[in-house]
């Protein structure tokens, strides 16, 4: 694992039940809000056994590929989902 895919890692190890936050806010906090997209791309090769279910888009539409499972997981934390979108918005 790189340096930045590492950090990504420890950001989305970090997240809590119920948090549900954008692929940019993981990037920002592991330092470098462009780092979006390799956000999304180290969830998509190693995101087993991370909770990738609480990382959405900005506008807080679900973005996993088996959306269903997504809202699910949120849903059993708490998390409202209406339409396919996280209630309230998301950092």
């Amino acid at each position: 694992m790189t340096p930045l895919q590492s950090r990504i890692h420890d950001v989305v190890a970090a997240l809590q039940p119920g948090d549900v936050v954008s692929y940019r806010e993981v990037a920002r906090r592991a330092g470098n809000r462009g780092w979006a997209r390799a956000a999304g791309a180290l969830l998509a090769e190693h995101g087993d056994g991370l909770p990738w279910w609480r990382v959405v888009h900005s506008t807080g539409r679900l973005s996993a590929p088996d959306k269903a499972q997504q809202r699910r997981r949120l849903v059993s934390e708490g998390v409202d989902v209406v339409d396919g979108c996280v209630v309230g918005g998301v950092p």
